[in-house]
């Protein structure tokens, strides 16, 4: 038999993060801690939440009420049988629905799982980076905020070896966030600094053109989500034109379905897809994104949630499973005053593990 504790733990931002959807103070989390009779090391996982965009999370109390129904759910499967279902299909249809609706709580499970099978405190994937052999090539992250912030972000960034930048964009008016993309492309061509931009959803079907035009004068590498979820037709006129490439995030967010995410990928036909296991269906939700996107050849790069060390640990060691070509956007780390120690370290550009 298996045994669960759950507790809660909230992060504080060393800055207030500024996105599209406000400004950024605590993070949430719900940490799911595993043991067994047979194992002495147990296992731990992280369910992370964004308050906003976790479609699953409502309140707190609800939250905690969907971990505690999925701990009643499983309690009387082994690790062994845990880890099959998890990586396949669930034997159970009502097991296997909750887990594919649950995400956050998806990864967190999982996590916890390949934990405990390993008995190595923190090795979830057995491989190069988890065993300090391997660096994952990560994007430098601006923040959105006032303009003397972002360039303090943007120049600290430059000076800490980052060749690629991403920033957040969509907070303050565009022309100031456009000045400070075009001061860094003034000082940086395109083959010494990558430009990434993210946001969130934050322009509109009538000003994304003019806008996507002016980036392209640029060269900015691409854009994430620069229309809401749900305008899937103005969005895929939009990777048609590819003014800039597009990278889709928010709106893979609720296709569970393995074949409802290649009929969206298909139909959109987007030149990138963002990845994070707490939102778009954990590590097998994951696994089946990159296996339609590799398949239709579209380009992909993971990021995290937001979570702690304890998760980034983890969406780094899966992210370790593949052949990577692209940044990754895992430098999340130092985002907390409160942040868990986990080994990892950030380094010119890199992100590898202290193992």
């Amino acid at each position: 038999m298996l045994s669960f504790d759950i507790d809660q733990h909230i992060f504080h931002f060393n800055f207030p993060a500024g996105t599209s959807r406000g400004l950024l103070t605590i993070k949430k989390s719900w940490f799911i801690s595993v043991s067994s009779d047979k194992q002495l090391v147990k296992g731990i996982g992280e369910c992370s939440v964004i308050e906003g965009l976790t479609k699953e999370f409502s309140s707190e109390k609800q939250y905690l009420k969907l971990i505690y129904h999925a701990v009643e759910l499983i309690k009387n499967y082994s690790l062994t049988e845990l880890l099959f279902q998890f990586e396949n299909n669930f034997d159970n249809s009502e097991i296997d629905d909750f887990f594919r609706s649950n995400p956050s709580i998806r990864f967190g499970f999982e996590s916890a799982f390949l934990d405990l099978k390993n008995q190595k405190n923190g090795i979830y994937f057995e491989n190069d980076f988890s065993n300090g052999r391997k660096k994952i090539p990560i994007n430098g992250l601006i923040w959105m905020g006032d303009e003397l912030f972002m360039k303090k972000q943007i120049e600290e960034k430059l000076v800490n070896g980052y060749t690629t930048l991403k920033m957040k964009v969509g907070s303050i008016d565009f022309e100031t966030e456009f000045q400070l993309l075009k001061s860094i492309r003034s000082t940086f061509s395109a083959k010494e600094i990558t430009l990434r931009v993210d946001a969130n959803g934050a322009f509109t079907p009538e000003n994304v053109e003019d806008r996507l035009k002016r980036l392209a004068e640029l060269a900015i590498h691409s854009i994430e989500q620069p229309l809401k979820p749900g305008l899937m037709d103005k969005t895929k006129e939009l990777c048609a034109k590819n003014f800039i490439p597009i990278a889709l995030d928010e709106e893979l967010i609720g296709v569970f379905d393995f074949d409802s995410k290649r009929k969206l990928l298909v139909l959109i036909q987007p030149q990138f897809i963002v990845l994070k296991p707490s939102l778009h269906g954990g590590i097998k939700g994951v696994r089946e994104w990159i296996a339609h996107a590799t398949d239709l050849g579209i380009q992909w790069w993971m990021t995290s949630a937001l979570e702690s060390n304890i998760g980034l640990s983890a969406i780094c060691q899966f992210t370790a499973e593949f052949e990577i070509s692209l940044p990754q956007g895992l430098g999340t780390g130092s985002l907390y005053s409160n942040n868990i120690e986990r080994g990892l370290i950030v380094n010119n550009g890199y992100i590898f593990s202290e193992k």
